[in-house]
């Protein structure tokens, strides 16, 4: 018996000994659970579920998309800030939860410090978008509209705080018009809502303009998008706005430094593959590779952006 028992201690060692060999991690057979903080079917959704099978390939180990939507992205972000900081969990994020939330709502319960990035895979430009029967084909005429209702003409977002909400209160500063605005908990519902008339407004990723067919009437870009070069940017038509949605992979904080680097490795190597580049062409995202060094720095430098702007525009207060 007492042979028996070397003879299988023996073994599992070598399994364990095997794995390190090969740079293979303890964890590696248990699932790692990514979290998307905003509901299925939204960009963030359908990013994830793109560069998913390759990250997975790189790390060894299966990968579990999990939809935790609600409250603008913080309710998923905090339960992977609270999750444990073992490489098994982690959220892919657009940049309103990491770099917008923290600075508008109170009574969350995490930072930006709560996260430890690993790397930014996408970005995408920022269109306002409108049905094509809605009337509005120009700048000027959401303009005319918003100060003929005075203040009663709504717009839609993908929640408080989120990109499609703050690009459009940052426009109603600069254009010196009020309007109403409406959350929804995702760019689906914001959809239906155009469908039903209910709205008319939204700015939102170019991917939802083509797969919805929509009227662009301005660019929140330094420079005219190769999609839509016939649309004005907002520069050109008189307000310096720019902005974009970016997307990235995060890590609770205090997850440790060796399995940060892997964590890293695997999100380039997935990034560069044929299948993910190919797979974000289809849905109109473009790849944006940050490593986690460059992206901590990014991630502070939009931090100091946006708190400045929810300040200066009394938006937390309002909100």
């Amino acid at each position: 018996m007492v042979r028996h028992w070397l003879r299988d201690v023996a073994g599992l060692l070598g399994v364990v000994l095997g794995a390190l060999l090969h740079g293979v991690p303890a964890q590696a057979q248990s699932a790692v659970t990514l979290i998307v903080p905003f509901a299925a079917g939204g960009g963030s959704d359908l990013a994830a579920r793109v560069i998913q099978p390759e990250l997975a390939s790189q790390l060894g180990t299966a990968i579990v998309v999990k939809n935790t939507a609600g409250a603008s992205g913080t309710i998923g972000a905090t339960e992977a800030a609270r999750a444990a900081p073992d490489g098994r969990t982690l959220i892919f994020s657009p940049v309103g939860p990491m770099a917008i939330q923290p600075n508008l709502q109170a009574g969350i319960r995490y930072t930006a410090a709560s996260f430890a990035p690993v790397c930014q895979t996408t970005a995408s430009d920022v269109v306002m978008m409108t049905p094509r029967d809605s009337g509005f084909r120009t700048l000027a005429d959401v303009v005319a509209r918003a100060k003929a209702e005075g203040g009663n003409l709504p717009f839609g977002s993908s929640g408080i705080g989120t990109i499609p909400h703050i690009s459009m209160v940052a426009f109603q500063r600069a254009a010196d018009v009020r309007m109403t605005h409406v959350p929804f908990r995702g760019a689906g519902e914001v959809m239906l809502a155009f469908q039903q008339g209910a709205l008319a407004l939204f700015s939102d990723v170019p991917a939802t303009v083509r797969q919805h067919d929509l009227h662009v009437i301005a660019a929140f870009a330094p420079e005219r998008i190769a999609d839509f070069p016939d649309v004005p940017t907002m520069r050109e038509l008189g307000h310096d706005l720019s902005f974009s949605i970016w997307q990235g992979i995060f890590a609770p904080a205090a997850t440790p430094e060796p399995m940060l680097v892997r964590l890293e490795g695997a999100c380039a190597a997935a990034l560069s593959a044929r299948p993910t580049i190919e797979g974000l062409a289809r849905i109109n995202t473009p790849a944006r590779y940050r490593d986690r060094h460059a992206l901590t720095a990014f991630l502070a430098q939009e931090s100091q952006r946006f708190r400045e702007l929810i300040e200066t525009s009394g938006l937390r207060q309002a909100e």
